[in-house]
């Protein structure tokens, strides 16, 4: 096992469950990046990173967010702050590029793994996302038109991380349907 795992790819994918699963089982100390992303777009806009930019489409603005936070992340793995302890991070990431990741993260000490919904509808991913929303998610409180465009960009994205995930042989794992059994297989590949 590497020093650090990622675990990138879609909202409602599953990311944070297995982050949490992976952090129990073996220690990781867990990083939701949600988090960091929002406090960099407040403290620091001359970032560019607006993770609700209005100016660009979804795809495009995960693209721009990727190109800033993949460097971030490479700094925080690097930052030998854990090179004296067993464990290391989980980082549960959305805006995390496959080409984003071989260029900058190093592979020698940080492992990927993208949990994405791309062999679904817009309206197959909405029912999904029904399903697994909850007050803690930020689509619970959208209208359902909100969420419904939401899906399609999801999707759009989706299908753009598995491409470039076979282009870099990277593995990702589609969630969409048979989700606890996707866990189970993901669970025993990360043994």
């Amino acid at each position: 096992m590497k020093k650090h795992i990622i675990i990138s790819g879609v909202p409602r994918a599953g990311k944070s469950t297995v982050s949490r699963m992976i952090s129990k089982a073996y220690g990781y100390q867990h990083i939701s990046m949600d988090s960091v992303i929002a406090g960099i777009e407040k403290t620091f806009p001359e970032t560019g990173i607006d993770s609700d930019a209005n100016d660009i489409g979804c795809l495009e603005n995960v693209l721009r967010i990727s190109s800033k936070i993949a460097p971030f992340i490479r700094a925080m793995t690097d930052s030998g702050e854990y090179d004296e302890l067993d464990y290391g991070m989980v980082i549960d990431v959305f805006q995390l590029l496959p080409s984003d990741y071989v260029k900058y993260i190093d592979r020698d000490v940080c492992d990927i793994y993208y949990f994405i919904t791309s062999d679904v509808s817009p309206e197959e991913r909405f029912a999904l996302l029904k399903k697994y929303d909850t007050p803690k998610d930020y689509t619970y409180y959208k209208s359902d038109q909100e969420n419904m465009d939401g899906c399609k960009d999801i999707v759009e994205i989706s299908r753009f991380y598995r491409e470039q995930c076979i282009e870099y042989d990277l593995p990702y794992f589609e969630t969409a349907k048979n989700r606890n059994i996707i866990f189970e297989e993901f669970a025993e590949h990360f043994k």
